[in-house]
C-alpha cells in the first residue's frame, strides 16, 4: 500500500494494484473564496498549490468523493476529472449531483462494494460536535469515510470529515484497521466546536487503535483549518505518539 498526501483531503492510494484518488480539490492556489461563517473566511482557498503535476494526479483507476463540499470536490475537479472516470460516492444524492455534472460512471458505496478484488466499505462520520450539527446540519450535511480491504494488503480506514465520536470508535473496533487516515486540521465554524478532528481527537484515535499507524491529513490548505503540522507534531512528541502517528507534507508518500 502507498499513501500520497497531495493537499488538504486530496490523497492518492495505491492499493492491490489500483490507484485511487480521494476527495480531489484541484483548483489553483486562491482559486475560490474562503468559506462563509468560518475563521479566516477572508482568505481565498486553497492556501497552497498542488505538489505534483495534474497529469500525475489524474493518472488513476478511480475516484472516491466522500462528500461534495468544495474542499473535497471543487469546480476544478468537475472540469478536469475525465467524465468517464469511475467515481464512488457516499449516497445516491451525491451520485445524482455528480451525474448532473456530466459524469457517466458512478457507483454508490455500500457495506460491501467490490472493485477489482478490493472491498470498499462506507463508514459513518459526524461533521462536527453535537451543538454544531444541531445548528448547521443542513450546511454540513452527510459525510462518510471508507475502509479498504484486500487479502494481500493491510486494512486501511480513511475516516473522512469527522470529529471523534462513538461512530469512529465503533469503526475502529469493527474493522481493526492497520492504517488510519484522519482529517486533522481542526477546521472551525465561528463560535462552535471543530468540524473535523483536532489534536485531542487524534489522541483519542491513537488510544482506541493501539496497533494502527495514524496519518494526519487535511492540514494547512484551507482558510478555516487552525491546527498546523508543527503544532500537531509537538503534541505528538509530548504524548509519546511519534512511533505511530505520521504528519506527511504535501507531496510526501508513505509505504506500508
Amino acid at each position: 500500500m502507498k499513501f500520497q498526501q497531495l493537499r488538504n483531503a486530496t490523497i492518492i492510494i495505491e492499493y492491490a494494484g489500483k490507484k485511487i484518488l480521494v476527495d480531489p480539490m484541484l483548483a489553483e492556489k486562491g482559486g475560490f473564496p474562503g468559506f462563509d461563517g468560518t475563521i479566516n473566511s477572508h482568505i481565498p482557498n486553497p492556501l497552497v498549490d498542488l505538489p505534483i503535476p495534474m497529469d500525475e494526479i489524474l493518472d488513476v483507476d478511480a475516484v472516491i468523493v466522500t462528500h461534495t463540499h468544495a474542499d473535497h470536490w471543487d469546480d476544478a475537479a468537475i472540469k478536469l476529472v475525465p467524465k468517464n472516470m469511475l467515481i464512488f460516492t457516499q449516497n445516491e444524492k451525491d451520485a445524482a449531483e455528480i451525474r448532473a455534472q456530466g459524469f457517466s460512471n458512478i457507483r454508490v458505496l455500500g457495506e460491501n462494494t467490490v472493485f477489482d478484488g478490493i472491498t470498499l466499505i462506507k463508514t459513518p462520520g459526524r461533521h462536527g460536535g453535537e451543538k454544531t450539527m444541531e445548528e448547521f446540519a443542513e450546511l454540513l450535511g452527510h459525510v462518510s469515510g471508507v475502509v479498504f480491504k484486500h487479502p494481500n494488503e493491510k486494512t486501511l480506514y480513511i475516516a473522512g470529515d469527522t470529529v471523534w465520536y462513538e461512530g469512529v470508535e465503533e469503526n475502529l473496533k469493527k474493522y481493526e484497521p492497520d492504517v488510519v487516515v484522519l482529517n486533522s486540521g481542526d477546521a472551525q465554524v465561528l463560535g462552535y466546536e471543530p468540524i473535523i478532528m483536532d489534536k485531542e481527537d487524534v489522541y483519542e484515535v491513537y488510544k482506541a487503535a493501539p496497533k494502527a499507524t495514524i496519518i494526519a491529513s487535511h492540514m494547512e490548505s484551507v482558510n478555516h483549518a487552525m491546527l498546523s503540522r508543527k503544532e500537531l507534531q509537538e503534541f505528538i512528541s509530548e504524548k509519546g505518539m511519534t512511533q505511530r502517528v505520521l504528519v506527511p507534507a504535501d507531496g510526501e508518500t508513505c509505504v506500508f
